[in-house]
């Protein structure tokens, strides 16, 4: 396989394990925030019992269901990521397959033209 081709295929895999990592630490991070804001929120509820306290807590609800949308956003993309590893290392693996039967084929004609 001539290394302009070998390399781009590396290429690609490396990049595309390197996005999979940045969305999971994306993720994380998202994560983390969010727990933050519910301590912060039961750490507050006991002093926002008014309408503010009202106001607040749906503020954080609508934020928390923005979050449970990214993040699950996030883990579709990771996963569609993931999966598009494992089909293209099925597919190298055949390309790699393919073309070891044909050495190996080639080879063998070879042997037998040079006796």
């Amino acid at each position: 396989m001539p290394d302009g081709v070998s390399n781009g295929q590396q290429s690609s895999e490396s990049s595309t394990r390197n996005g999979v990592q940045a969305l999971e630490t994306a993720f994380s991070g998202i994560q983390n925030s969010k727990q933050d804001v519910e301590n912060t929120r039961f750490n507050l509820a006991s002093g926002y019992q008014g309408s503010d306290g009202g106001k607040y807590g749906g503020l954080i609800s609508q934020w928390e269901d923005q979050c449970d949308i990214v993040l699950k956003n996030l883990k579709d993309v990771i996963e569609g990521l993931n999966q598009s590893l494992v089909q293209h290392g099925k597919q190298q693996g055949s390309s790699n397959d393919s073309i070891d039967q044909a050495y190996n084929q080639a080879q063998s004609v070879f042997d037998t033209l040079s006796g």
